[in-house]
């Protein structure tokens, strides 16, 4: 699935959230000359130093995610399949001759959502062991250029809901943490009937669904008939 930016020009921020794995495109608007005087620039965290990713549409391989990095013909940034590492603010700016254009820069501020889990059993972080009678964790975090205060300023909320999104949290099976503005867990024991069960992690603006990441629970080891 794919997500592109729609918004406005000028020194406004535009929000987009997607959830990882994603591919997305981050508009451009008003690039001139074929993008030989666009420059894209990305900023982490709010203190973070300033990257470079295209300079007068040349792509910069001062990255490892360079390779998923690459520009439309309306120099929009494409970049596939996102993950947590790539939330941050992007900016692109028009340049002609050196020069900052008049051109007003453009401001994208990329959310991913990510969900990563644990269980009990595993041996390893890399690998989570799903069977029955596994105390199993998931944790859902929103990644973004600044999350703790857009969190606190607009009020955003995580959630996480069954298949047919009923909250979990009225569920006793489940017990659901958020210690952290931008981070919510979800720890509970398998059952047999668990396996191929859907658990959605779902990012609210009041009653607004921003993006969601569903997490399919298949049990290790468990071969076809």
């Amino acid at each position: 699935m794919s997500s592109a930016v729609s918004g406005v020009s000028g020194t406004q921020v535009i929000p987009v959230f997607i959830s990882s794995g994603e591919s997305v495109s981050l508009s451009c608007y008003n690039a001139l000359h074929q993008c030989s005087s666009t420059t894209w620039i990305y900023n982490k965290y709010r203190r973070s130093s300033t990257v470079e990713v295209f300079t007068g549409g040349i792509k910069k391989n001062n990255t490892e995610r360079s390779e998923r990095l690459s520009l439309t013909s309306d120099c929009s940034l494409n970049i596939y399949k996102t993950t947590q590492h790539d939330s941050g603010l992007y900016t692109c700016r028009q340049y002609v001759n050196g020069q900052r254009n008049h051109i007003p820069e453009i401001n994208v501020d990329l959310h991913v959502l990510h969900v990563s889990s644990s269980s009990s059993s595993s041996s390893s972080s890399s690998q989570t062991e799903m069977r029955a009678n596994t105390s199993v964790t998931l944790s859902c975090r929103l990644f973004s250029y600044d999350c703790d205060h857009e969190f606190s300023y607009y009020g955003y909320q995580l959630v996480w809901m069954n298949q047919t999104d009923v909250d979990l949290q009225t569920d006793s099976r489940y017990q659901i943490r958020s210690d952290k503005l931008c981070l919510i867990s979800l720890t509970t024991t398998l059952v047999n009937e668990d396996d191929n069960t859907e658990l959605r992690c779902v990012l609210k603006h009041k009653n607004d669904i921003k993006t969601s990441v569903t997490y399919t629970v298949r049990f290790t080891g468990k071969t076809s008939l």
